[in-house]
């Protein structure tokens, strides 16, 4: 019989602080088929890693192809060395929750082709966030500077300003002019632009995102406005492919500290995407540890870090920088999938070291409602193995981690972000 707190878990809204979600109009127009569906989100990386073929995952995802059963075969032995991870649980719970399908096999495959289209009609995207995966509301990266009402969920729909490219070093005088009228020609002009965006879009946003791990290191170093100056130069008068490293990752640090003394001024968490990458093949371990931003979290004690993704492999140095700094809070969003294991031990470690106050639950990282209702099952699931561990062991009883749920599922987002103001600028704005 289901415990008290396993029914308190299941019941509680649960704040989702980070997907990439696909808009309803694509969903609608340009959703997924079946395989498309269970496999398009991280599990392709764990098929890699398991030895499929190029030439069968290919096949797996291409909807012009109506042997259902014969793409999935062509990953069949790579999925059964898959399955049992975390990538692999979440595809199952897909087939499970949403399908009915408790053994992935052509023929329950083929079968199921019918159900998705019913899933692909208008209001199912929201209905399957919002009442299935009973989320209180999703933030989405959508890697672009416009945060505007969506209407297939005014309240519910709410987005990140990105400030990835910036964090790069990549200046797009265009883009920029296009969207606030300033003309960038050197570093004056470039802060001008860099506010107006942040004036035109911030109210509706509900953070900053900066997923540059992925292209940089993320050690920070101060630069000075005339080594800035110099570095802006050269990237606005030579090619992409001839701008040094060092050039871009001295506009990209100064434009980091620029977005977050914005992110400050109009009261945004800057979200930092720390730690494992997505993909295969292309990971330099030494970018991606939280530890390289100790200056950046130094120099700015006012701002509201979200640390991503529990910076993994570097779990334990995370706690500690917690633990250190005021101005962080950790994010478990996608690491449930990566590592349920190792993030379930994360949170109990992290309860025992660092205030309760700093750690949000949950966070899919993906793009089709039905991956994020999976990964919310699994986040939830999870969670409650932590928590009923805590209980075993003695470190508190039933209510208390009832609290403890509550406060990390909801509550320590609503007291992080600004959701109630955010949502009445996109309500005024629509």
């Amino acid at each position: 019989m289901p415990t008290d707190l396993a029914h308190h878990i299941q019941e509680t809204p649960l704040v989702d602080t980070h997907e990439h979600l696909r808009k309803e109009p694509e969903w609608l127009e340009n959703g997924p088929d079946i395989l498309q569906d269970l496999f398009g989100n991280y599990v392709p990386a764990d098929l890699n890693t398991a030895g499929a073929s190029p030439e069968a995952m290919k096949r797996l995802i291409d909807a012009s192809d109506p042997d259902i059963a014969g793409r999935f075969e062509g990953i069949r032995a790579a999925w059964e060395a898959t399955q049992f991870t975390g990538y692999g649980e979440a595809v199952r719970l897909i087939a499970k929750h949403v399908y009915d399908i408790d053994e992935l096999a052509g023929e329950s495959l083929t079968a199921a082709q019918e159900k998705i289209k019913t899933l692909r009609k208008p209001g199912e995207r929201y209905r399957l966030l919002h009442d299935v995966a009973n989320l209180d509301h999703v933030q989405t990266d959508d890697f672009c500077w416009p945060c505007l009402p969506d209407h297939s969920g005014l309240d519910f729909f709410l987005y990140d300003l990105s400030w990835a490219g910036f964090c790069n070093g990549q200046v797009d005088p265009q883009q920029i002019h296009a969207e606030t009228g300033v003309e960038v020609k050197e570093l004056a002009t470039l802060q001008a632009g860099m506010e107006a965006i942040f004036a035109k879009y911030a109210p509706c946003a509900i953070a900053v995102k900066a997923q540059h791990a992925y292209n940089r290191t993320l050690n920070w170093i101060e630069r000075s406005d005339a080594e800035a100056s110099t570095a802006l130069e050269t990237v606005l008068s030579k090619p992409a492919e001839e701008i040094p490293v060092e050039t871009r990752l001295c506009l990209g640090d100064w434009c980091w500290a620029r977005g977050t003394e914005l992110s400050i001024e109009h009261n945004l968490p800057f979200k930092i995407h720390t730690g494992y990458y997505a993909g295969n093949d292309r990971m330099p371990v030494s970018r991606i540890p939280a530890g390289n931003m100790c200056a950046l979290f130094a120099r700015y004690l006012d701002a509201k870090f979200v640390l991503m993704h529990i910076a993994y492999p570097y779990n334990d140095e995370l706690v500690a920088l917690a633990k250190h700094y005021r101005n962080i809070w950790v994010d478990l969003c996608w690491a449930w999938s990566i590592d349920p294991y190792s993030s379930r031990d994360f949170l109990r470690r992290f309860l025992h070291a660092v205030p309760s106050n700093k750690l949000f639950a949950f966070g899919g990282d993906t793009g089709w409602p039905t991956s994020s209702m999976a990964y919310a099952i699994q986040a939830r699931n999870e969670i409650r193995r932590a928590l009923e561990s805590e209980i075993t062991d003695g470190y508190m009883n039933e209510k208390q981690a009832m609290q403890i749920a509550t406060r990390l599922m909801r509550g320590n987002q609503f007291a992080c972000f600004e959701v109630g103001e955010t949502r009445a600028n996109i309500r005024a704005a629509a």
